[in-house]
């Protein structure tokens, strides 16, 4: 018996291959120069086992996962009667692997398995969980490990590792008879599976030099010296002997004067530091030289990279006030999909903390059996536990940041409830929640993030403190008309949508008895400490009596009427107390808005739907790429002062001269380019480069290069794309690359969005990212920036 359950017929027998295909089990050779070859914990992943996979209270289905040859992949099978299906997944995808119940998929489902049986695949993206349970705390073990072991190792790879394990798997994909060996009509296929449509009288004059056999077959170095000409950078070739003039070898000298022209430290000593960092021939390294391999090495490094490598680490002075930081912020936090009829789940909250989400949002509902849940209320969406909520927040709100998150609560629970909700996030979070002013602090002044360190904050409503606040501050009578105009904005916001029907079966759906809060608990009413929840009184009054330690929540469209009208005083009002802005109304599909022009006015917690990939989550992780992804970004000093005249729109101060910036993006290449349609080989994607800026209405601007016919592989344009800048420090730069289609809109291939702040001048890496975030490796743009202040 294993695990409770009958071991199945025929598990005992001997594992196939890898490849499923009767091929060898041998590590190929990029594998091993991984070093992992001899570990006992990959040693198991190569033969494999049979693990269970969990994913619902029905029995749990058995897979045979094995680690392929490549170090890379892990194959899957799950067995019929007469035939096996097959899955894979890389383990550049991973993002975690969990021990035990830590997912909330185990937790429900995993009860039948020993918990130290039990482990989570987490993948980046929004590619669900992988729930596994394994014949025993060893296989458990071994899995966890090696799956840890080579995650490791991957972060680690250059972008040479990178592309030689993309080449093994092209040729693993494209030799179909698996011999090891490659014709003609192989490689035609292969290189249609990398994205690039060539000339068959140049691939045949190719594929004969290579064959140095003369058998047209190409064996492994043929193979392998095919790929290499292909992977040749003409582009790179040119700058290295522009510098390296004829010998065609930088000295210490000659890069030297590449890295002054690239922006960078130019010292003898640094140039001598990046030959030993990079160059791959021993000899040329003693003599401090460099060859064209070395420099293509260091220029996709990430000291290659357009990303300021200092930027990923916390640089910024972290010891203001909270309201003079941009801060991460998701909306309704707890859907995995859109807001009428998705899933709620704590995993959500695990992957927005993750992003670097430092504010997250609690939608909480009275629950039976004296329990608080959250879910969309008057929806289909399903329901979770306020009490699991809280436990994923203490597990993993710091993992990624140590900077403070804060809970923005909607609460429409009775006061027992309420009471509830207060008990359990001081059991459950204990020194973690924030119940009193820090000492010696004023507690009318908002601390800062980095007084503020590991601590979690309560932003919900307060009862009036009799002896020092004016009753109406937190009178309850404002408190329920707040609740009414957000409700009242979410059915405006279906009604302009043509969604009157929807909004007819919602009603029809509400529990008959839907009693929202009217008052507030003491207990939940104590935690709330510097994000005290209020109606907005209006700039005036704002303006006039400013309290920072008090905070209001906007739709787009009032946050956007703000801008419009009163954008100057907004400003200044942002510069002392803290906005939260959300998407308006209950879009079907739980769509985003713009975040730009809500940082434009100095509104710090830009609440989005962080489920749904789209522009508007690009720039979100673009504006919190810097500063460590910590999900904390210092405003510029004109969005801090409350005495500034600075406005949205960006009209230069009285006897102020605008500080404008010319920026000239040269797009040149790119490199290895995912194919969109891997089913079909002949279909090749038609690349073009868009550049965006977002920032102040007047920077904002898109330009693009022509597209280049059936080539995603090494396509080359030598375009360079032009823009001016008023307002710099605001402004978020993207690259977008899609596949030209002349009859219908254009396909999405990748993107990079970073802060125009962040960005390097020079010869530039550019890394994609798929639509959900993820590392499309080894693609890549490869670009020349060059900034000028006018």
């Amino acid at each position: 018996m294993i695990c409770g359950r009958r071991a199945r017929r025929g598990t005992e027998q001997p594992l196939p291959p890898a490849d499923g295909t009767g091929g060898s089990r041998r590590p190929g050779r990029a594998f091993r120069k991984m070093g992992l070859t001899d570990d006992e914990d990959i040693k198991l992943m190569l033969k494999g086992s049979v693990l269970w996979k969990v994913k619902s209270p029905r029995r749990a289905k058995e897979r045979l996962f094995r680690l392929q040859e490549d170090g890379m992949t892990v194959w899957f099978e799950r067995r019929f009667r007469h035939a096996r299906s097959k899955q894979i997944f890389s383990v550049m995808h991973i993002e975690g692997v969990r021990v035990g119940y830590q997912s909330e998929g185990l937790r429900k489902y995993g009860s039948s398995f020993p918990e130290r049986h039990c482990f989570t695949i987490v993948f980046k993206g929004k590619r669900k969980n992988l729930d596994l349970a394994a014949r025993g705390e060893e296989d458990a073990r071994h899995w966890v490990q090696g799956l840890t072991k080579l995650m490791a190792r991957v972060a680690a790879m250059s972008q040479r590792e990178k592309l030689d394990h993309w080449i093994h798997d092209i040729l693993q994909r494209a030799d179909k008879n698996k011999d090891n060996k490659m014709s003609f009509r192989e490689v035609k296929n292969m290189l249609r599976m990398i994205n690039i449509d060539m000339n068959d009288i140049y691939a045949y004059k190719l594929f004969k030099e290579c064959d140095r056999s003369g058998d047209e077959r190409l064996e492994e170095r043929e193979v392998e010296e095919f790929c290499r000409r292909l992977l040749r950078r003409p582009e790179l070739e040119e700058i290295f002997r522009r510098y390296s003039g004829e010998d065609c070898v930088l000295s210490a000298e000659e890069l030297r004067d590449f890295l002054r022209d690239q922006g960078e430290e130019a010292s003898l000593r640094q140039a001598r530091a990046v030959i030993h960092a990079y160059e791959l021939n021993e000899k040329a390294k003693q003599q401090d030289l460099m060859m064209l391999d070395g420099f293509m090495m260091y220029l996709l490094s990430a000291d290659g990279d357009i990303l300021n490598q200092e930027h990923t680490k916390v640089h910024q002075d972290m010891s203001q006030p909270l309201c003079h930081y941009f801060i991460s912020s998701s909306h309704n936090t707890y859907l995995t999909d859109n807001q009428i009829g998705g899933t709620s789940s704590t995993e959500a909250y695990i992957r927005a903390f993750m992003k670097g989400c430092r504010c997250v949002e609690l939608d909480c509902w009275e629950g039976s059996n004296g329990e608080p849940i959250i879910y969309h209320g008057h929806t289909l969406t399903s329901k979770i536990l306020f009490r699991d909520v809280i436990e994923s927040i203490r597990d993993y709100a710091f993992k990624q940041s140590p900077y403070p998150v804060i809970l923005s609560l909607e609460n429409h629970c009775g006061l027992e409830q309420q009471a509830t909700m207060a008990r359990h996030m001081k059991a459950i979070l204990g020194d973690m929640l924030l119940t009193q002013p820090l000492e010696g602090q004023d507690p009318k002044d908002l601390p800062s993030p980095e007084q503020l360190k590991g601590k979690v904050l309560v932003k919900g409503k307060k009862l009036p403190d009799l002896q020092h606040e004016p009753q109406s501050s937190g009178s309850l009578s404002d408190n329920e008309e707040e609740e009414e105009e957000e409700e009242e904005e979410e059915e405006e916001g279906l009604q302009e949508r043509g969604s009157r029907q929807s909004l007819h079966s919602l009603q029809e759906i509400r529990p008959l008895q839907a009693k929202e809060a009217s008052q507030v608990a003491p207990e939940l009413s104590a935690v709330v400490v510097y994000c005290q929840a209020v109606p907005f009184p209006g700039l005036a009054q704002a303006l006039r009596d400013p309290r920072p330690c008090e905070m209001s929540s906007f739709s787009e469209r009032k946050a956007r009427k703000l801008i419009r009208e009163a954008g100057k005083a907004f400003v200044r009002y942002n510069a002392r107390q803290l906005s939260r802005v959300y998407p308006l109304g209950l879009k079907m599909t739980s769509s985003n808005y713009n975040p730009q022009e809500m940082w434009n006015a100095g509104c710090q917690l830009v609440a989005l739907n962080f489920q749904t990939p789209g522009y508007e989550m690009d720039l979100n992780a673009g504006r919190f790429l810097g500063n460590g992804r910590c999900g904390y970004v210092l405003k510029p000093g004109f969005l801090r002062s409350s005495r500034g005249s600075f406005g949205p729109e960006a009209q230069p101060a009285p006897g102020q001269a605008p500080r404008r910036l010319a920026l000239a993006v040269r797009v040149i290449t790119a490199q290895q380019l995912p194919k969109l349609n891997a089913e079909k080989s002949s279909s090749i994607v038609d690349p073009l480069v868009r550049v965006e800026i977002h920032g102040v209405p007047a920077d904002c601007a898109k330009r693009q290069t022509q597209h280049k016919l059936n080539n995603g592989f090494n396509p080359r344009w030598e375009e360079t794309l032009t823009f001016q800048l008023r307002v710099p420090e605001l402004a978020l730069l993207r690259f977008v690359v899609e596949d030209h289609d002349s009859t219908s809109c254009n396909d999405f291939v990748g993107q990079f969005t970073l802060p125009l702040a962040s960005v390097r001048e020079g010869y530039r890496h550019i890394h994609l990212l798929s639509k959900d975030g993820a590392s499309l490796a080894p693609a890549t743009l490869f670009v020349h920036v060059k900034c000028k202040r006018l």
